[in-house]
């Protein structure tokens, strides 16, 4: 198991607010990278790091938020189960699945929670839509969802956030071609009623590659240029 600064290649910071990009290469231990965004959330509060957007990988887990009910963990055993200080319910993270960690300064770019989710909502249904995917929010029910052929929604991105003295961490968790079974471990997201899907389940053949340059692009469209 890779710890939280193992096969990461730092991108050229943005030019707004100087912000780092990372890609991991090789699957990321959870409390590393807790311990690693943790850390960098101190940093750039005290004014010693730039902000940062890490993109990378878990191996097979569950992770419980704030509001994760016991009764929606289905499988105990399945998979490792850390709980987690950022909102939402059960979620899981394995290969296959490109997890955006953001770690923004909110004082910088406007203290206003509602509208930083809005972002990330919007930041995942703009690199879909470079898939000709068409990733949608509900009232209600957190991430982002698609509507299948045969008319049934599934979600297809989950969002959990947590903020300290107005620096973000946690982020978005897209499904580009995980093993769609290690979802049936849990409730996702405590929403028993819909399924979850995938880029690859969706018959759309991208790469990591390809998802992460859809992710940049779109990153900078939706918050470097909605910065001051």
């Amino acid at each position: 198991m890779m710890s939280a600064g193992s096969s990461a290649r730092a991108l050229s910071p943005s030019q707004a607010h100087g912000l780092q990009w990372r890609i991991s290469d090789a699957p990321v231990d959870y409390p590393g990278a807790v311990a690693e965004m943790e850390a960098r959330v101190a940093a750039i509060r005290a004014g010693t790091a730039p902000e940062l957007c890490w993109l990378l990988e878990h191996p097979a887990l569950y992770t419980a938020g704030t509001s994760a009910h016991g009764d929606d963990l289905l499988q105990p055993g399945r998979f490792p189960v850390f709980k987690t200080g950022r909102g939402g319910q059960y979620t899981y993270h394995g290969p296959g699945q490109r997890i955006g960690y953001v770690m923004l300064d909110l004082q910088c770019r406007g203290p206003d929670l509602r509208t930083y989710v809005w972002r990330l909502e919007e930041w995942v249904i703009r690199a879909l839509g470079r898939f000709n995917v068409r990733g949608e929010r509900r009232a209600g029910r957190v991430g982002i969802w698609v509507v299948r052929p045969n008319g049934r929604e599934a979600k297809i991105a989950a969002i959990g956030v947590r903020i300290r003295r107005w620096v973000t961490y946690h982020g978005v968790a897209v499904n580009l071609d995980p093993d769609l079974d290690h979802f049936a471990g849990i409730v996702p997201c405590g929403i028993k009623d819909a399924g979850v899907t995938s880029l690859l389940d969706l018959g759309v053949p991208a790469t990591m590659a390809d998802l992460d340059t859809a992710m940049i692009d779109a990153f900078e469209e939706v918050f470097e240029l909605a910065s001051p």
